[in-house]
């Protein structure tokens, strides 16, 4: 038997993926530990400069305190020479997400004591449905390290939402690298016929989707939450610019006009966040105001601003004009409008009605993925019924 650790940096399909590793180790027998085990995963992030600097980073750092590291995940899978120059104890693992836990799991070595089951370690549950792309954003380098967009089976996923809830997980939410391309065209689904489906699996109490382009935000899909009573009301849709000259720039499949479009049926009771890239090479500082102006139109309360970083392979790997000072300038002027959005939302909570989810001691999340501060005696994994009396800087106050 070996002990091991899995961490992971990135996305909720990161997570997923960190977790497919784990549940395989568990499975053969080996122990969870989380200092100075034999073992260490590191399932990593290439999205910017900076996550690949962190991924490396977290690599070195457990090549000191264990035996062995794997490194795994978009990183692992990136042209170059990232990883370069670690310890001889570190395993680069250049593999689909889909291979890679039987790899390790092979290299680490199987023992006769099998455990079943592998609760996860997150009390809500992330189901991955899809993975990969077969878009190509200009400054995007997913479709390079995760390969061309593939869908698992409905029956499969279905299967694992009922495994889910039955180790007592009340929530869950289905991920996947380009959500609304999900497909199974044997068994006749797209992605409002697994929601709704998904969402009428007995004992589940909340069904959440992770992210999800607006081309893919159709009559359909909105229909399918609003008629499937676990759905939440939440989306996170990524804008990326609000300047249609950046979005041709950046290979976008949208206009400014159409990303308005089809999120004004949801602005009146879904919570609406989104990502933005800064600084992009065509991004003057009209273009940046024409974002600032469509973030407040689209009612979008929550942005995870994300400064230009050229990827290696992609179409813009050699464009970087744009100084660090402005893209740190603008940065910052995106995030003040974001909070001040996100603390407009909350406000609107007090004294209304809400059901709670609490994934740690004193925090949760309500249906629309608002946070929330409960009692500390609250317990982990239960659902609250709450009310708004306040707001703090860490989200809405609870009676």
């Amino acid at each position: 038997m070996s002990t091991f650790s899995v961490r992971f940096l990135g996305c909720k399909v990161s997570h997923v993926d960190a977790h497919a590793v784990r549940e395989r180790l568990l499975a053969d027998g080996h122990q969870e530990q989380d200092d100075a085990a034999d073992v260490a995963v590191v399932n990593t992030c290439c999205v910017t400069h900076e996550a690949v600097a962190k991924s490396r980073k977290e690599a070195a750092r457990a090549s000191r305190t264990h035996r062995r590291v794997y490194v795994t995940g978009c990183g692992a899978n990136l042209a170059g020479d990232a990883f370069a120059g670690l310890p001889d104890n570190v395993v680069v693992v250049a593999r689909r997400s889909e291979e890679t836990p039987e790899f390790v799991a092979g290299d680490v070595g199987a023992i006769g004591c099998v455990q079943a089951d592998a609760r996860l370690d997150r009390v809500r549950a992330f189901v991955k449905v899809q993975d990969g792309c077969s878009f190509g954003c200009g400054f995007c380098v997913i479709p390079l390290v995760r390969g061309a967009s593939r869908s698992r089976p409905a029956e499969a996923v279905l299967g694992e939402i009922r495994r889910r809830v039955a180790q007592g997980h009340r929530e869950v939410v289905l991920t996947g690298i380009n959500l609304g391309c999900y497909r199974d065209r044997t068994a006749g689904y797209r992605l409002p016929r697994l929601v709704r489906e998904a969402g009428a699996t007995p004992g589940l109490e909340r069904l959440r989707l992770s992210s999800i382009e607006i081309n893919h935000v159709d009559y359909e899909l909105v229909r399918a939450l609003r008629e499937t009573p676990t759905a939440s009301r939440h989306l996170h849709v990524p804008l990326q610019s609000g300047d249609d000259e950046v979005l041709r720039a950046m290979g976008r499949r949208y206009s400014v006009r159409t990303y308005l479009r089809r999120l004004e049926p949801l602005q009146e009771d879904f919570n609406l966040t989104s990502d933005v890239i800064v600084g992009f090479p065509a991004e003057d500082e009209p273009a940046f105001e024409n974002t600032l102006r469509v973030v407040a139109d689209a009612g979008l309360t929550k942005v995870h601003v994300f400064p230009y970083s050229p990827r290696p392979g992609t179409g813009t790997a050699g464009e970087n004009p744009i100084s660090p000072q402005v893209k740190k300038e603008r940065s910052a002027r995106l995030r003040a409008a974001s909070h001040d959005a996100c603390v407009a939302h909350w406000r609107s909570k007090i004294g209304r009605d809400d059901l709670v989810l609490v994934d740690r001691p004193g925090r949760g999340y309500g249906d629309d993925y608002s946070p929330w501060l409960v009692p500390e005696s609250a317990p982990v994994g239960g659902l609250l019924g709450v009310r708004g009396v306040g707001i703090s800087e860490e989200g809405i106050l609870a009676a």
